[in-house]
């Protein structure tokens, strides 16, 4: 989506959204060209069927995205690279996906959401993990004023659809191995006070509709994607590891100037193929158009090579 001269515009493409990063790490100007050389639609998607976007508001010089990352490393260094490439620009995460880009036109969050989109659960148990790179990592403040630490499978939104309820069981669970990989984000409860923060690397969609159901008279203390405020509450014996980011650096340079397959061409041979006695193959003809990516200028290349060489150099003296 680009925003310019008081007027705005949405583009699609339906392979992009694993691309959303590698669209914006050259700038501002190759982005939108990028966004310009795709299809312009006039129809919204929702939070299940836009897995990302961007949206580039020139007038106010802010870009919103949000993509999956494989890893909060890689959130991390994309933040770090988008930092440089988009000076004087207000670079933010959109945490609640799409609500926050219609919030920024103006529209609501709700726009692209049904009634009752967000869905809450009375949960029967904890979903605690044994292995060492959970999902979440859940802190609680004991009546004592200590505080304990477990690795969760589930996302760090669940744990609010789950409601208050939740933290009994969460008291009453074993303990949950060291972590190796930092998780994608975290909850932590302080039942005395009433407070919950919450920090995540990924979309937490209905974040900004406190109080969520259960948690009247309670109050959020949402943290984005910084986790060093409950990295500090966290017990000597399950600390955060800090993972380098020099891998995941060294595979945004590495990726500079790789074309996004061709989809279009095995899923058209996949529906030529007979399928089972009585069906008929059917592609969606979106996916049939490859997206079209950025193609910075050499200056722009040259500009995001040197930034990129920055940042590893100075991860690696870390």
């Amino acid at each position: 989506m680009v925003v310019e001269d008081g007027a705005w515009q949405r583009y699609y493409s339906h392979w992009a959204a694993n691309r959303v990063v590698d669209d914006l790490l050259p700038g501002p100007a190759a982005a939108t060209r990028c966004f310009r050389a795709n299809r312009e639609i006039d129809e919204w998607l929702d939070d299940v069927w836009c897995e990302g976007a961007a949206l580039v508001d020139h007038d106010r010089r802010i870009l919103l995205w949000f993509a999956f990352a494989d890893s909060w490393a890689d959130h991390i260094a994309a933040r770090a690279v988008l930092a440089r490439t988009w000076p004087g620009w207000d670079v933010r995460f959109a945490h609640d996906g799409m609500g926050d880009l219609t919030h920024h036109l103006g529209l609501g969050r709700d726009l692209t959401r049904a009634p009752g989109w967000f869905e809450t659960f009375e949960a029967s148990g904890f979903a605690a993990t044994e292995y060492t790179e959970p999902c979440s990592v859940v802190s609680l403040r004991l009546p004592d004023g200590s505080v304990r630490a477990w690795g969760s499978d589930w996302e760090p939104i669940e744990h609010l659809a789950a409601g208050p309820g939740l933290i009994d069981l969460i008291d009453a669970s074993p303990a949950t191995p060291q972590l190796t990989d930092m998780p994608y984000g975290g909850v932590h409860f302080d039942p005395q006070a009433r407070t919950v923060s919450l920090w995540a690397v990924q979309t937490v969609a209905g974040i900004h509709h406190w109080p969520l159901p259960g948690w009247e008279n309670w109050v959020l203390d949402f943290r984005g994607d910084d986790h060093t405020q409950q990295a500090g509450l966290l017990p000597a014996n399950f600390p955060f590891p800090q993972p380098p980011l020099t891998a995941a650096l060294r595979q945004l340079s590495d990726g500079l100037g790789t074309p996004p397959p061709d989809n279009g061409v095995l899923l058209a041979a996949a529906a030529a193929a007979p399928g089972p006695e009585g069906t008929t193959p059917m592609v969606n003809p979106a996916a049939l158009v490859p997206h079209e990516p950025a193609d910075p200028t050499p200056s722009e290349t040259a500009e995001l090579r040197a930034a990129l060489d920055a940042l590893i150099a100075t991860a690696q003296a870390d």
